[in-house]
């Protein structure tokens, strides 16, 4: 049987660490009480998300290992783009074609292939049920 390796906090905490590059270790109450955390330190890092979909693709859960790849793609941009996208995936606040720019946008201004995928999968969906 494989040793489990999830979650990444208990069993690879040296791996783990923090959008602003710190290590879990580091991110404590203690810290947080003298106001020495930013809001970086309280994000989570791309490379610890790809590696959570990394283990969950072994173990067979492929949509999850989707969903974290997403994620890692998101956590590079600016919050006002991920809000952006999130509004526009809501039927009947964008066009078709508005849908199609944004995920050309993301896929070259973010390296966001996946992320794209999926906003041109909700293009065509929502195409297909009229809900443009």
């Amino acid at each position: 049987m494989k040793e489990r390796r999830y979650p990444l906090g208990r069993h690879a905490r040296d791996t783990v660490r923090a959008q602003s590059g710190r290590p879990l270790d580091a991110l404590t109450l203690e810290q947080a009480r003298a106001g020495k955390l930013s809001a970086d330190d309280l994000r989570i890092h791309p490379d610890t998300l790809r590696e959570q979909a990394r283990l969950a693709a072994e173990a067979g859960w492929s949509q999850l290992a989707a969903n974290l790849r997403r994620a890692a793609e998101l956590a590079d941009m600016p919050h006002e783009r991920v809000l952006a996208i999130y509004e526009a995936l809501r039927p009947y606040r964008v066009t078709h074609e508005r849908l199609l720019a944004m995920a050309a946008e993301v896929e070259t201004e973010f390296g966001a292939v996946e992320t794209a995928a999926l906003i041109r999968q909700a293009a065509a969906a929502y195409r297909q049920r009229g809900l443009f």
